[in-house]
C-alpha cells in the first residue's frame, strides 16, 4: 500500500503569537508549531518518513479560496498579513505571512487529495498547519483561517468531477467550518463526532441536519466529556459506518485532530494512541468497501506536545501497514472510562436513530 504524506517546513512558522492576555504572563500559544514538529520527527526518528510517498504542497489560488470564502475576507487576512498580522476571527491570531502559509495549508490538502484520486498513491495523510475545520465563510474561528477540507472537497468536485464526498471529522471540537460548507449541499455528507458542547459552543447538535437538498445530509455526534475508546468505537460502528454505507462516497476527506486524547489539554475526552490506531483501521476498511480507498487525512487539532506525536505515527501505521515499533509507553487504555458507559450507549443509539437513510 502506497501511503503519501505531505509536509512543509513553512507550515511551521505560521506564528501564532504568546496567547496572553492583559491579566497573564505572556506564554506559549496553544497552537504553536511543536506539536506537528515533534510528530514529524518521531516519523523522521523511527524511519516512517522514507517508506512514506512523499507529497509537496502548493499555494492555493485566490480562486480556490473563494469557492468558499467571501473576496472581503480573502482581502482582509491577506491586508493583515502584508502588515503585522492581526486576528482573523474571536481567538484566532496570526502573524506577518501567514497568509501564504494558510494558502499553502489549503494547497496541500489539495495536493493530497489529487494524488489520492490520480492513483498516485492509495491514501494520504497530510500533515499541515494553519488548521481549518472551524473557518467559516467569511470569519475565522478556533486557530483556522481557511477551510482546508472543504476547499479540497470542493476542489475534488469542480475539477475531478468526484459526485459524492464525505468528511468524518473526529476532533475533539466541531467541524462547524465544515458544515456550513455543505449544509444545503446533498452531494457531501459531512459528520463530526466531537465533546459535547466544548467549541464552538453553539453549534455541534444532533437537530443540525442540514437544510433544503441537504436536509439530513449532515450528523453531528456529540458525545459527552469523558468519553472514551468504547464510546468512539461505538459510535463510528453504530452511525457513522451505516450512514456512509448508504451514502456510497466516491471520496473520505478525515479532519485529524488529535484533541480528544486523554493528555489534551483543550478537551476531556480519553482517547489513546491505541484507539486512533483502531479508528483508521475502521475507515480505511470502510473506504476500501465503499470508494477503492480513496481517503485522505488532514491534521486539525491536538495539543499536546508529549502525545500527538505518539496518536500521529499510529493512525499513519495503521494507514501505510507500516510497524515502526514505536512503543507508547504513556498509553492510558486501562483507564477507568475507556469501556462503553451506559448513558453513552443510550445516547448513541438515540442519534442512530435519528440519522434518516437511506441517502441513495
Amino acid at each position: 500500500m502506497a501511503t503519501g504524506f505531505l509536509w512543509h517546513e513553512k507550515y511551521m512558522w505560521h506564528d501564532t503569537g504568546s496567547g496572553s492576555g492583559v491579566n497573564i504572563e505572556p506564554g506559549e500559544h496553544f497552537e504553536n508549531p511543536e506539536t506537528k514538529r515533534r510528530m514529524k520527527n518521531l516519523m523522521d526518528l523511527s524511519g516512517m518518513t522514507d517508506k512514506l510517498v512523499r507529497l509537496d504542497p502548493r499555494m492555493a489560488t485566490e480562486d480556490e479560496l473563494r469557492r468558499f470564502h467571501t473576496d472581503e475576507y480573502i482581502h482582509s487576512i491577506r491586508e493583515k498579513s502584508d502588515a503585522l498580522g492581526g486576528f482573523a476571527g474571536p481567538n484566532t491570531p496570526f502573524g506577518k505571512g501567514s497568509y501564504e502559509i494558510a494558502k499553502l495549508a489549503v494547497g496541500g490538502t489539495i495536493v493530497a487529495t489529487e494524488a489520492v484520486l490520480s492513483g498516485n498513491v492509495d491514501n494520504a495523510y497530510a500533515l499541515v498547519r494553519p488548521p481549518g475545520h472551524h473557518a467559516e465563510r467569511d470569519l475565522g474561528r478556533g486557530f483556522c483561517i481557511f477551510a482546508n477540507v472543504a476547499l479540497a472537497a470542493i476542489h475534488a468536485r469542480e475539477v475531478w468531477q468526484v459526485e459524492r464526498i464525505a468528511t468524518i471529522d473526529w476532533d475533539v471540537h466541531h467541524g462547524n467550518g465544515t458544515q456550513q460548507a455543505f449544509y444545503d449541499d446533498p452531494n457531501v455528507l459531512t459528520i463530526s463526532i466531537h465533546q459535547d458542547g466544548l467549541f464552538p459552543s453553539d453549534s455541534g447538535r444532533v437537530s443540525e441536519r442540514g437544510e433544503k437538498e441537504g436536509e439530513n445530509f449532515n450528523i453531528n455526534i456529540p458525545l459527552p466529556a469523558g468519553s472514551g475508546h468504547g464510546a468512539y468505537i461505538t459510535a463510528i460502528e453504530r452511525i457513522i459506518v451505516p450512514a456512509i454505507r448508504s451514502f456510497e462516497p466516491q471520496l473520505i476527506l478525515v479532519p485529524s485532530g488529535f484533541d480528544a486524547s486523554v493528555y489534551d489539554p483543550l478537551g476531556r475526552m480519553l482517547l489513546t494512541s491505541e484507539s486512533f490506531r483502531e479508528l483508521t483501521k475502521i475507515m480505511l476498511s470502510l473506504a476500501k468497501d465503499v470508494c477503492s480507498g480513496k481517503i485522505i487525512f488532514s491534521h486539525e487539532g491536538g495539543y499536546s506536545k508529549r502525545y500527538v506525536p505518539f496518536c500521529g505515527i499510529a493512525t499513519i501505521e495503521a494507514l501505510s501497514g507500516i510497524d515502526t515499533g514505536i512503543i507508547d509507553l504513556g498509553g492510558r487504555d486501562d483507564l477507568p472510562g475507556q469501556e462503553l458507559m451506559h448513558h453513552q450507549e443510550i445516547l448513541i443509539d438515540e442519534i442512530a436513530k435519528s440519522v434518516v437513510t437511506p441517502f441513495r
